[in-house]
C-alpha cells in the first residue's frame, strides 16, 4: 500500500505570484510594521509575514533589519554609516562632525530625501512615527548616549530638533542666506549649539 506523505509547500521566494515585486513589497509591509510597532517592535520575521514572502529575502534584498528601515524612509546612507564617521574623535568636537556630515549627506542628494520626509511628516501620522524612532533608536540616541553627562533622552532631543531644524530650513524652506551658505559657515554657526546639548549644562 502507497503512503502518501503530505509536504508544506515551500514559501515562494523572489518574484511573488501576479508579478509583484518582492523588493517593493517588503518595504511596504516594513513601512507599516515600523509605524506601528516602531523600531525594535518589528521584526524581520513579521515584516516578511506580512510580505508574504520567506524572512530570508530582507537579507537578500537589503541585507538586515536596519538597512531596510533606512530603505523605507528613503535615506542616502546608513544610521551605521553615519555613526560609524562621527562618534570617533574628540567628544569636544562631536557637535561639528555631526553637522558636517548631515550637510554633506543631505546636499549629496540635494536635500531631496530629506525633504519629502520632512514634508510627509506634516500630514502623515506614520510618516512622523518612523521619523521619531529613526532620530531616537538608530540615529541620535545612540550618538547622544556615549558622551551625555546627564539627561540622554533630553539631549538627544534638542539635538534632533536642531538637526530637524536646520534641514527644514535650509532644503524644504529654502530660507536664504543659510540655504545658500557654505559648510564651513553653517557648521561655524550651529555647532557650538549642539554641543552645548551634548555635554554642556542644559540650566
Amino acid at each position: 500500500m502507497d503512503v502518501v506523505t503530505a509536504t508544506r509547500p515551500e514559501r515562494r521566494r523572489g518574484r511573488r505570484p501576479g508579478g509583484e515585486d518582492t523588493r517593493a513589497t517588503l518595504l511596504e509591509a516594513a513601512r507599516v510594521e515600523f509605524a506601528e510597532r516602531g523600531y525594535e517592535g518589528a521584526t524581520v520575521r513579521r515584516i516578511a509575514e506580512r510580505a508574504g514572502v520567506d524572512a530570508a529575502m530582507v537579507n537578500h534584498w537589503f541585507g538586515g533589519k536596519e538597512a531596510l528601515f533606512t530603505a523605507s524612509i528613503d535615506l542616502p546612507v546608513s544610521p551605521a554609516e553615519i555613526r560609524a564617521q562621527v562618534m570617533p574623535g574628540d567628544p569636544d568636537q562631536l557637535g561639528a562632525r555631526i553637522v558636517g556630515r548631515f550637510l554633506a549627506v543631505w546636499d549629496a542628494t540635494g536635500g531631496g530625501p530629506l525633504a519629502a520626509l520632512l514634508q510627509s511628516v506634516a500630514g502623515h501620522d506614520n510618516a512622523a512615527r518612523m521619523l521619531r524612532t529613526f532620530i531616537t533608536e538608530n540615529l541620535v540616541g545612540p550618538i547622544v548616549a556615549t558622551v551625555a553627562p546627564d539627561a540622554p533622552a533630553l539631549r538627544g532631543a534638542l539635538v534632533a530638533s536642531q538637526l530637524v531644524g536646520l534641514g527644514l530650513a535650509r532644503y524644504v524652506l529654502e530660507l536664504e542666506p543659510l540655504a545658500s551658505a557654505d559648510h564651513a559657515a553653517v557648521v561655524a554657526a550651529v555647532a557650538p549649539n549642539l554641543q552645548r546639548y551634548l555635554t554642556g549644562p542644559l540650566s
